[in-house]
């Protein structure tokens, strides 16, 4: 029981950290963590899911405030970049944010999402629709059960020899036709 409660928490601190802008490889933990198989496949999605929607949501709150500094000299972005994201943000819409689980250019949807002030109530199911996605395929590559078998058909499980490669025992002698 302690050891679920710490590993879906573990879970969901990654998930968290790699939607924020702070480096995280969430898919690496998910993908380990189906390996094992100690969890169902559809409560480590969920958790991971969950706590990914969550880091963007920060993202987006960071988003909301941001433009105050906007004058200050080490703002990030400068108004021209700024004025060409919304221009991208309005040709292309909310439904960009579906494509929020993508490295460094989702984390920038996420938070012109809350510059441009996208409603939560628009933001959130998006992103979660986007994330979870993300992360079914992670389990149909992987698969999910202990040992493997998605898509991939790989198995992740430690090397066991068929015999004894260091025995200096009789070997079979090789004989061509």
């Amino acid at each position: 029981m302690l050891t679920s409660l710490a590993t879906y928490a573990s879970l969901f601190a990654i998930a968290f950290l790699a939607a924020t802008i702070l480096p995280a490889q969430s898919e690496a933990v998910l993908a380990g963590l189906l390996t094992l198989g100690s969890e169902p496949w559809w409560a480590l999605i969920a958790v991971a899911t969950l706590g990914n929607t969550a880091g963007a949501v920060v993202n987006w709150m960071l988003g909301r405030g941001i433009e105050h500094y906007q004058t200050r000299r080490w703002f990030p972005v400068s108004p021209e970049q700024l004025d060409r994201a919304r221009v991208y943000y309005e040709r292309w819409g909310r439904w960009c944010l579906l494509f929020s689980w993508l490295p460094i250019v989702g984390d920038v949807f996420t938070v012109l999402a809350g510059v441009l002030r996208e409603r939560l109530s628009v933001f959130v199911p998006l992103v979660a629709a986007g994330k979870l996605g993300r992360y079914l395929v992670v389990v149909g590559v992987v698969g999910g059960g202990g040992g493997g078998g998605g898509w991939c058909k790989t198995t992740l499980t430690p090397y066991q020899p068929v015999g004894n490669v260091f025995s200096h025992g009789p070997q079979p002698a090789f004989r061509p036709r």
